[in-house]
């Protein structure tokens, strides 16, 4: 009886089954390498990011109370409308 069990060979339908399976974990392998490399970059981006440069900017008062009802009025803090501000005027700049 055991020598019946060894003796059972593998069908076509099986071998193709085998490849197609080692395929798919090939690419199972790439896709979890891709999303490494993407973790990667993005934690680099954030860390370039979290490093940003200080300035000193000297402000009339007048600019500032304007500056500070704007960012209000669009739920930011003065830093980060000034930011903003910066930001769109070197878009369009280009």
């Amino acid at each position: 009886m055991a020598d019946k069990l060894e003796k059972i060979e593998t069908s076509p339908s099986d071998a193709l089954f085998d490849e197609k399976e080692k395929a798919l974990q090939e690419r199972l392998e790439r896709i979890h390498q891709m999303e490494q490399e993407i973790l990667q970059k993005e934690k680099t981006i954030k860390e370039k990011e979290k490093a940003k440069k200080q300035i000193l900017l000297r402000l009339s008062p007048s600019l500032w109370n304007q500056l500070a009802q704007w960012a209000e009025d669009d739920y930011r803090s003065i830093n980060s409308q000034i930011e903003y501000l910066l930001t769109e005027a070197v878009k369009k700049r280009k």
